[in-house]
């Protein structure tokens, strides 16, 4: 069943006009009145409704009811990704709310090939959090991580809260000496942060200034692996380590 985001209050029973951006979608789907549709607002769950009408530019969907169905795991683990050149940072995103992440804090390092400023900072974060929802609608989740503005990495740990008793901070690293095996077995109570550096990786400042912020450094094995690789390797084997599949 087709499924779309909307960006707005749903309710079982209603008739609703489609926003522009969905509308155009239908169309290229070929939906016709008549056929089923899903669709969510990240607000939790997900609403199963019919179109009763597609004109040109508009399209109402009867609501018919709610299924409180969610595809979260059962644990929350924000990416905290150095920038990667080209478009290595839209596939990493998209692969990455496949596989559960809940939160995506973008990293300007001192050995980035990017550097995101002012409107284009901004731009680049909107066009992050489009391709999030479309992976959302793709995969079947109901909840929408968040993709935050990016920052430089000495600002973004300036900035996070104080860990609190389960959290979970790791610093993805090939110089690492704590193995994967190391983790614990059962999902934590607190939050998880993963931080996975550009394709030049941290430097050994950044990397000592991210450990001050009490991250663990975590190997993967003897294998370097490309920034685009790391972020979906770790959180494959988060899932299978602690129930996200």
């Amino acid at each position: 069943m087709p499924r779309f985001y909307v960006d707005g209050a749903l309710l079982a029973g209603q008739t609703l006009s489609l926003p522009d951006d969905v509308v155009r979608h239908v169309q290229v789907l070929r939906l016709a009145a008549g056929d089923a549709i899903t669709l969510f607002n990240g607000t939790g769950g997900e609403y199963h409704g019919v179109l009763v009408d597609i004109a040109k530019k508009t399209a109402l969907v009867r609501i018919d009811s709610h299924n409180e169905r969610e595809a979260e795991p059962p644990y929350r683990v924000t990416l905290a990704q150095g920038v990667a050149g080209g478009d290595k940072m839209d596939w990493l995103i998209e692969k990455a709310v496949e596989l559960g992440v809940a939160g995506i804090e973008p990293l300007m390092a001192e050995r980035g090939v990017v550097r995101l400023v002012g409107e284009r900072a901004l731009r680049r974060q909107a066009h992050w959090q489009a391709l999030v929802r479309a992976a959302c609608e793709q995969c079947g989740r109901n909840r929408v991580p968040e993709v935050a503005p990016p920052r430089d990495l000495s600002a973004w740990l300036a900035a996070l809260p104080g860990a609190s008793d389960g959290d979970v901070r790791l610093l993805l690293s090939p110089r690492a000496e704590v193995s994967f095996d190391a983790l614990p077995a059962e999902p934590p109570r607190g939050r998880v942060t993963l931080v996975i550096g550009p394709e030049a990786g941290f430097s050994p400042a950044e990397e000592s200034e991210i450990a001050s912020a009490g991250f663990s450094a975590l190997g993967l094995g003897p294998r370097v692996l490309r920034t685009e690789t790391a972020g979906i390797a770790v959180l494959a084997a988060l899932a299978a380590r602690w129930g996200g599949w």
